[in-house]
C-alpha cells in the first residue's frame, strides 16, 4: 500500500509518498481503517523532525487524525461496535497511508450528511476547543473571550463554541483575510495582532472592563495578562509561538485570575468517563447547526503532504488542512 514512512527524522518539506507495509492488527482491541482523509496539525511539522513531545520508536508513519471505513480485512474485536464498511473518524498514530491501524475505542461514527474531509477535522480541534472553554476556563453567556490565532483549527472551532455557549467573541488573527474568515463564523470584534495597539484596541471593546477568558493555543498569557478582566481565565492550549512563556505571577494573584492548561490527548487515560461526554454534547451542537467543520479551501492530494503542511508552517492556511488519501466514489453518485 502507499503512505509515508518515517525511519529516521528528516525535514517536512523531504515527506515523499512510498510503498510501506501494511499495518497488522495486533491488540486485541484493534482494527483496521481505510483511510479516506487525513488531518494535518502543527505538531505533525514538529514530530517528523524529533521535536514533538511523543516520538514513536522507528520505522513510523506520521499523522494522528483521520477519516475512513472499516477496513475488509480488518477483525471484529469483541465488544467492538463497528462492522465492516462503517464510516469513523478517530486519531491514532499512522494516519498518513491508505490503510491504518486503532484500538476501536478512539473511533467514532461519522454523523449521517458528513464527508470523510470533514470528518477528518474533528478529532483534535473540537474537543480540545470545546474542553477548553467550557470545562477549565468555564465560560459563562454573555463573557468576553479572547481567541487568539482565531482563524487556525482549533481557534476557529472556540469562536464557534465560544459563540454557541452565549460567549461574546473577540479573534485575533495576523491578515485582514483570516480576520474575514473569523467573522464568517461568528466573531463579534476582529484584531490584526500584528498591530501593536492591540491590547488597548480589546479593552475599548470591552468598554475597560477587559475579557473574562483567553483562549490561547499560541504563547501569548504574558500580553493577555494586560487585557483580564478581574476573576478571568486564560486557557492555555498550545505554544505555536514556539516558545515556552515564564510568566509574572504578581499579576495572577492582582487580578485574582485563573491560568488552566488543556492536555485533549491525556483524558484518554486520566479522565476517560469526560471523553464520551464532551463529544456527546459537541455532536449534539451539530446536530443543532450550531458549530460546524471548517476546512482550508484547498484540499491537498494524498501526495502532497510537504505542501499542506508547509500551508500550516508559513499560516497561509486557515481551519483544518486536510490530506485526501482516496476518493469517497459513493459521495458522488
Amino acid at each position: 500500500m502507499k503512505g509515508y514512512l518515517i525511519t529516521e527524522y528528516i525535514k517536512p518539506s523531504s515527506l515523499k509518498l512510498q510503498d510501506i507495509p501494511e499495518p497488522v492488527a495486533k491488540g486485541p482491541n484493534e482494527v483496521i481503517v481505510e483511510v479516506y482523509a487525513g488531518g494535518l496539525n502543527y505538531y505533525d511539522i514538529l514530530q517528523v523532525q524529533g521535536k514533538y513531545q511523543t516520538q514513536p520508536p522507528f520505522p513510523w508513519v506520521p499523522g494522528t487524525e483521520f477519516a475512513g471505513t472499516i477496513a475488509a480485512s480488518s477483525p471484529l474485536p469483541k465488544g467492538c461496535p463497528f462492522k465492516t464498511g462503517d464510516r469513523v473518524f478517530g486519531a491514532y498514530q499512522g494516519a498518513y497511508a491508505e490503510r491504518t491501524v486503532c484500538d476501536w475505542r478512539f473511533l467514532l461514527k461519522i454523523p449521517d450528511g458528513m464527508s470523510f474531509d470533514e470528518a477528518a477535522s474533528l478529532t483534535i480541534t473540537w474537543p480540545t476547543s470545546y474542553e477548553a472553554l467550557k470545562g477549565r476556563a468555564q465560560l459563562k453567556p454573555g463573557e468576553w473571550v479572547l481567541v487568539h490565532a482565531a482563524a487556525g483549527g482549533v481557534g476557529l472551532m472556540a469562536v464557534q463554541i465560544a459563540k454557541a455557549l452565549g460567549g461574546k467573541v473577540i479573534a485575533t488573527a495576523g491578515s485582514q483575510d483570516k480576520l474575514d474568515v473569523c467573522k464568517q463564523y461568528g466573531a463579534d470584534a476582529l484584531i490584526n495582532y500584528r498591530s501593536e495597539d492591540w491590547q488597548k484596541q480589546v479593552m475599548q471593546i470591552t468598554g475597560g472592563k477587559g475579557v473574562d477568558v483567553v483562549f490561547d493555543p499560541v504563547g501569548l498569557v504574558q500580553k493577555s495578562l494586560k487585557v483580564i478582566a478581574w476573576n478571568g481565565r486564560i486557557a492555555v492550549v498550545g505554544f505555536a509561538a514556539g516558545s515556552i512563556e515564564k510568566i509574572p505571577m504578581n499579576l495572577v494573584l492582582l487580578k485574582n485570575i485563573a491560568l488552566v492548561g488543556l492536555f485533549w490527548g491525556a483524558h484518554f487515560t486520566r479522565d476517560p468517563k469526560r471523553v464520551p461526554v464532551v463529544w456527546k454534547e459537541l455532536l449534539e451542537l451539530y446536530q443543532k447547526g450550531a458549530v460546524k467543520p471548517v476546512l482550508y479551501s484547498r484540499i491537498f492530494p494524498f501526495e502532497a503532504l510537504a505542501a499542506g503542511l508547509a500551508a500550516i508552517e508559513d499560516r497561509s492556511s486557515y481551519g483544518k488542512v486536510i490530506l485526501r488519501v482516496k476518493e469517497d466514489r459513493k459521495a458522488r453518485l
